[in-house]
C-alpha cells in the first residue's frame, strides 16, 4: 500500500505539461473494438483506469501493446463478448464497453460496474438506448445482457439527461448500425467530440458532436486509425487549484483553454489572474483567495462535477463564505469529513455545501474516499501547516498520472511511500 506524505506550505511555481484526458482515453479505447485492424492511440495517460481498460480489451481477444503513452490495439480477432465481474468492478466507466461489444459481436454480457462510490450512475439510459437500436435487454440481480440476432438499426433517441456515458455508448453502437441515428439532448463535453473525431477517422459518419443533437449515419464497418487524445481539463483545473491554494504562479502547457471556460471564471472571481496563450494557461494567485457566492455543478459547458471537490478544498481557505451545489451526483461530499479533520468549516445540507473560509489547514492523517475527493485532500495538504499523510491513494491513481511527480516539479514537498498494510 502506498501513501502520500506532504509537508505543506511550499509555494507552487514553474510549469508543467497536462496529461491526456482520462475521460477521452477510456471510451476511445473501448471503441477500438469496432475497428477491424490496428488502432494507435497517442497521449493515453498512465492511470490504473486505463490499465483496467487494457485488461478488458485483452480479455475480449484484442492484442494490446503499450509503449509509454501510446497504446496500440489490434481488434482483428475479438473472441469474447462478456466481461467478468472482477474486471467490471475495477472502474465505474467499464459500462462504456456495452455498445462496443454489442455492435461487434451481437451480444454482450456484463455486471454492474464498480469504482468510486460517489453516487448512483443509473444505466437505464444506456439500456433503453440499446433497446431502441434493436437489442433485447435483460437486467437482473446486477447482471446485464444485451443481444441482437441481426445488425443494429438507426433510431431517434432522446435522452432525459445529457449523460456522457450514454451518449458515448450510442455513438459507438450506432456507428455500424443500419440507417441513421439521432441523439437528442446529447452530452456536449469535449470528450464527446474527441470520441467522434476518432470514430470518424476510422470511417464513421458522425456530425454534431459537441452540440445538443448528434447524427450518426451508420456504415458497414470501421477500420483502425491513429488518434491523439485531448488534454485532461480536470487534471489541469486541479493543478490550477493547487497553485491558487499555495499563492503560486504556475504555467500549464499542452492544454486547450477553451475547455476550461467556466472553471477559469471561478478562479478569476476568487482573485486569481489568468492568462491564456496558445495551448497554455498561466495562473497567478493572490495572498488570500476570495469566497465565491455560489457554484452549481452542471453538464458541460457548465461547471464540471469532477472539479467540485478540489474547488471546495480551495474555497475552504478563502476569505468569506462560499456555497457549492452539487447537481450531478448525490454522494460526492464524502471527502468533507476528512477536510474537516484538517480544519475546514463546511456544513452540508443535502446537495449543498456551505463553506466558511479558514485561515489555514493543519496537517493530519487522512483517508482518500474517492478519486476527486482524494485530489482535494492532496491540495489541502499542500496548503496545510505541518505534515499530512494521505492513505488509500489508489483512488487518486485512477485519474491523475503520477500526481506527486507533477507537483514536485512545481516545488511541492510531496512523496509517495510504500508502507505495510
Amino acid at each position: 500500500m502506498s501513501v502520500y506524505i506532504i509537508n505543506g506550505g511550499q509555494r507552487l511555481t514553474g510549469e508543467a505539461d497536462v496529461q491526456g484526458a482520462k475521460n477521452s482515453a477510456l471510451p476511445i479505447l473501448a471503441a477500438t473494438l469496432l475497428c477491424r485492424g490496428k488502432s494507435e492511440i497517442h497521449n493515453c495517460p498512465e492511470l490504473s483506469d486505463v490499465d483496467a481498460t487494457v485488461n478488458i480489451l485483452r480479455h475480449l481477444g484484442c492484442e494490446v501493446e503499450r509503449n509509454g503513452r501510446t497504446i496500440t490495439v489490434d481488434s482483428s480477432q475479438v473472441s469474447a463478448n462478456e466481461i467478468p465481474d472482477e474486471l467490471m468492478r475495477e472502474m465505474r466507466s467499464s459500462v462504456i464497453f456495452l455498445g462496443a461489444i454489442l455492435a461487434r459481436t451481437g451480444r454482450v454480457s456484463l455486471s454492474t460496474p464498480g469504482g468510486c462510490e460517489i453516487g448512483l450512475r443509473p444505466i437505464d439510459l444506456h439500456l433503453d438506448s440499446m433497446k431502441k437500436l434493436g437489442a433485447e435487454v435483460s437486467d437482473e440481480f446486477g447482471h446485464i445482457c444485451c443481444e441482437s440476432n441481426k445488425r443494429l438499426h438507426g433510431a431517434k433517441i432522446s435522452l432525459s439527461f445529457p449523460s456522457v456515458g450514454a451518449t458515448e455508448n450510442i455513438m459507438i453502437a450506432a456507428s455500424t448500425a443500419e440507417g441513421v441515428t439521432t441523439i437528442v439532448n446529447a452530452a456536449r463535453e469535449p470528450e464527446i467530440s474527441d470520441l467522434a473525431d476518432f470514430l470518424n477517422s476510422c470511417g464513421a459518419r458522425i456530425s454534431g458532436a459537441g452540440e445538443g443533437t448528434i447524427t450518426i449515419d451508420g456504415v458497414e464497418k470501421l477500420s483502425g486509425a491513429t488518434h491523439t487524445v485531448i488534454p485532461d481539463r480536470i487534471a489541469a483545473a486541479t493543478i490550477m487549484a493547487a497553485a491558487a491554494m499555495t499563492h503560486g504562479r504556475v504555467c500549464l502547457n499542452k492544454i486547450i483553454p477553451a475547455h476550461l471556460g467556466p472553471v477559469i471564471d471561478v478562479f478569476e472571481e476568487a482573485g486569481c489572474r489568468i492568462n491564456t496563450f496558445g495551448r497554455s494557461i498561466l495562473i497567478e494567485a493572490p495572498s488570500r483567495l476570495k469566497a465565491i457566492k455560489t457554484i452549481r455543478t452542471m453538464p458541460y459547458p457548465g461547471f464540471p462535477t469532477d472539479i467540485q471537490a478540489p474547488v471546495v478544498s480551495m474555497l475552504s481557505i478563502a476569505q468569506g463564505t462560499s456555497v457549492v451545489i452539487e447537481t450531478i451526483f448525490e454522494s460526492r461530499y464524502k471527502y468533507i469529513g476528512e477536510l474537516a479533520r484538517m480544519g475546514a468549516k463546511i456544513r452540508v445540507d443535502g446537495r449543498m455545501a456551505v463553506i466558511e473560509g479558514v485561515r489555514e489547514f493543519h496537517g493530519v492523517p487522512v483517508i482518500t474516499p474517492d478519486l476527486r475527493g482524494g485530489a482535494a485532500l492532496v491540495l489541502a495538504g499542500l496548503a496545510a501547516k505541518g505534515q499530512t499523510v494521505i492513505s488509500q491513494i489508489k483512488h487518486i491513481d485512477r485519474g491523475y498520472e503520477k500526481l506527486e511527480q507533477t507537483l514536485r516539479k512545481l516545488s511541492a514537498d510531496i512523496k509517495r511511500v510504500d508502507v505495510n498494510e
